[in-house]
């Protein structure tokens, strides 16, 4: 399957020699970040998690356990988060989102509305297996209203195929009377329609709708709605849109203004290495005044910028 990812598996790939660069880069007094960065950012996840059973094996030790003893900070989570099967990542991601004091609805929001439909429903098995209890539960458990509908909807993983031609016009009208032309907004309809549609149809809707009501989508969802049901209305829309599009404006409000959300710039980067983050960085070029890459390395410092550098693949000044 060809990918627009920057990393690439690596071609002259030999588990038991990775592990061994790893143990010496780990062994006696002092680290060699550099060493650990270079070799896991140079192989793709599928080769890491080769390189753990090997490194097991060989040492008789658990290398992420052996990592996260000689590691630390950001530097730390980015590393383990490389280590981590993408699906295991989600599913754990998932599981902090809800578990922790008070949730984490971004977390929620930008899994949810950026997964197709067959990885959602992966998710909701694995998150099963792992922890014995339906995601749903925890999702429903921690969320109200509207905002957890819709959540609930993108749980299922149904979202119809290709486009219902007949269905465009009549769900662009049924949303600006939803929306634009009533007092106070029929939340459920939005919902409805955006949690249920297709991307290619969704895109179809929104240039119906925008000749209609004389705005884009987002606009009326601005206006209408609040809240953290504004943030997922909005998200799911963007992915509708563009996923690419979606991540360039994530990263880009993970690190504008002071201080920098790091736990999102870590999971965007270590999510969509293998995945879209060319397509990713030609986006933040063509909407933001500078590069991805020269945003990170204003942003951050030491062997987590380094790493984040490498995982980013170049620059697009």
């Amino acid at each position: 399957m060809a990918t627009r990812g920057t990393v690439k598996p690596s071609h002259s790939f030999n588990a038991n020699q990775d592990a061994e660069v790893l143990e010496k880069a780990m062994k006696g007094l002092g680290t060699d970040e550099d060493a650990i960065l270079q070799l896991l950012v140079a192989r793709s996840n599928a080769q890491r998690q080769q390189v753990k059973v090997a490194f097991k094996t060989l040492f008789g030790k658990d290398l992420v356990a052996s990592l996260k003893g000689e590691l630390g900070g950001k530097f730390e989570t980015l590393i383990v988060g490389l280590m981590t099967a993408p699906l295991a990542y989600d599913v754990s991601a998932l599981h902090h989102a809800t578990k922790g004091a008070g949730t984490d609805e971004e977390v929620l929001v930008e899994i949810l509305a950026s997964r197709t439909p067959q990885q959602v429903k992966e998710i909701v098995a694995a998150y099963r297996k792992e922890y014995d209890v339906d995601l749903e539960k925890d999702i429903s458990g921690d969320t109200s209203g509207h905002f957890k509908r819709l959540l609930v909807i993108l749980l299922q993983g149904n979202r119809q195929s290709g486009v219902q031609g007949a269905n465009v016009e009549t769900d662009a009208q049924v949303l600006f009377k939803a929306g634009e032309q009533k007092f106070g907004t029929d939340e459920q309809t939005f919902v409805t329609i955006l949690g249920n549609r297709s991307a290619e149809h969704l895109r179809r809707v929104f240039d119906a709708y925008m000749k209609l009501a004389g705005f884009e989508m987002e606009e009326t969802i601005t206006r209408e709605t609040s809240g953290a049901l504004r943030d997922l209305l909005l998200a799911v829309v963007k992915c509708a849109r563009s996923v690419p599009t979606y991540f360039a404006e994530t990263l880009y409000r993970a690190m504008k203004g002071a201080g920098t959300d790091d736990n999102t710039l870590i999971r965007v980067m270590v999510t969509r290495s293998e995945v879209d983050l060319l397509d990713i960085r030609t986006e933040f070029r063509k909407l933001f005044a500078c590069s991805l890459f020269s945003m990170i390395k204003g942003d951050t410092g030491g062997d987590y910028r380094k790493a984040l550098l490498l995982l980013c693949g170049g620059d697009d000044a």
